[in-house]
């Protein structure tokens, strides 16, 4: 970076600074990862200089002789990868991936029905402070308050009662696998279409360890970072019949020119995941969050649905008499960062909850397993039992970043 360096040193200085942070803390926030030098490379190349409105072979600008090729290739590696029968690769995010959604299939005022965000939805499935909740006639359904589960009798009745025009599946904070036939049934009663955002757990349906809900879903949206391990960007696959509203709703519905730079580093990650080496990352993905989930339980945290099969948990702590910012807090001196979360039915607010979620792509991206989940299981405990102590926080920093040292992040390994 020795351009940035002599242009912008205040940049630069950010920019290692950021490099440094993530080489040396554990990074659990269930939504973030490290991608490799070839995403990052391919991220920063010329592809950032070009637009190129509309679809291959379908442009508004001239020049895209080699843009149509990268983004048919992304297209097909994330068909052969998912199994999908049309695939669009523009949308910026998983937000605007979903608003697109709803754009092809919805007026506004339509009913959508999807999980409550206090209960592990998110914002862009009906949350009142989104548009998604402000354009439409959002609905939801939660989780049992007495297995903190989904109920899917109920989520039946529901639907039944509002008749929805789109069936939402998909979580932000939800540690179980979601039933994908049983969504499928409800939609098909109700005469809805089944939308599934699997933007958290994308990495581990490619990596064959989590139920794909392909064969069951008209639209799955999905972002291509988190578990999937490539840049900030989405997709959006879909049967055929409806490839036409999709493609029309994301251009020139929501957005205009794709990113090319960021769609030719998702058909690089899609071609990480379709290897061997990824399979083995996402399992190893599950087994790390089962590990410590195990081992917090051990410790006396509560978690909610007491386990997870994915790549996330979410903690309760009011038996810790703490709230969920300070424990984040304390654990990000501590070198270990997560988000507080709200947990469902919970009675704080969602600025300064109850809970905190954590997750393991991260970390197991930098080759962690089971024997350092327990290490982290130990250093969590250890936090929030003396959250207030500065010197006790700054002593687990140093084991932290000494645990760090021994595992190089993936794009980080020259940080010494």
């Amino acid at each position: 970076m020795e351009s940035v360096k002599d242009l912008d040193p205040d940049i630069y200085a950010l920019v290692k600074q950021e490099e440094r942070r993530q080489a040396e803390k554990i990074r659990m926030i269930a939504s973030e990862n490290y991608v490799s030098q070839a995403v990052l490379q391919t991220t920063g190349s010329v592809l950032t200089n070009k637009y190129s409105e509309g679809y291959a072979g379908k442009r508004y600008y001239e020049g895209q002789q080699i843009i149509d090729q990268v983004e048919l290739i992304a297209i097909q590696r994330a068909k052969d990868l998912f199994g999908a029968e049309h695939v669009n690769v523009q949308p910026y995010s998983g937000s605007p991936a979903n608003i697109a959604t709803y754009l092809a299939f919805l007026n506004p005022g339509d009913t959508i029905l999807g999980m409550a965000l206090p209960h592990g939805g998110h914002l862009t499935h009906g949350a009142h402070v989104s548009i998604s909740g402000r354009y439409f006639d959002a609905q939801s359904y939660e989780l049992d308050s007495a297995t903190g589960l989904l109920n899917y009798d109920s989520i039946r009745e529901k639907a039944l009662a509002v008749r929805p025009k789109i069936l939402i599946a998909g979580h932000s904070a939800y540690p179980r696998i979601l039933d994908f036939p049983r969504f499928r049934e409800i939609a098909d009663e109700v005469g809805a279409l089944l939308m599934v955002d699997m933007a958290h757990f994308a990495g581990l349906v490619a990596g064959g360890v989590h139920p794909s809900p392909i064969p069951y879903a008209d639209v799955v949206t999905t972002t291509t970072h988190k578990s999937l391990r490539g840049p900030r960007g989405a997709m959006i696959l879909c049967k055929e019949k409806y490839a036409q509203a999709i493609d029309k709703a994301v251009f020139p519905g929501v957005q205009g020119g794709p990113h090319d730079n960021t769609t030719a580093a998702i058909a690089v990650a899609l071609k990480e995941a379709n290897s061997d080496s990824f399979r083995q990352y996402a399992a190893q993905v599950v087994k790390n969050a089962k590990t410590l989930a195990n081992a917090l339980m051990a410790k006396g945290f509560t978690l909610i649905t007491n386990g997870t099969d994915n790549h996330l948990m979410l903690v309760d702590l009011t038996n810790k008499d703490i709230s969920g910012k300070k424990a984040a807090k304390a654990l990000d001196k501590a070198g270990i960062v997560i988000n507080y979360n709200a947990i469902p039915f919970d009675k704080r607010k969602p600025f300064d909850p109850s809970g905190i979620r954590m997750g393991t792509p991260a970390l197991t991206s930098r080759g962690f397993k089971e024997q350092e989940m327990l290490v982290v299981s130990d250093f969590i405990g250890e936090v929030i039992a003396d959250p207030e102590n500065e010197g006790h926080l700054l002593r687990i920093a140093k084991d932290v970043k000494a645990l760090c040292r021994n595992f190089p992040a993936p794009g980080l390994e020259h940080i010494q």
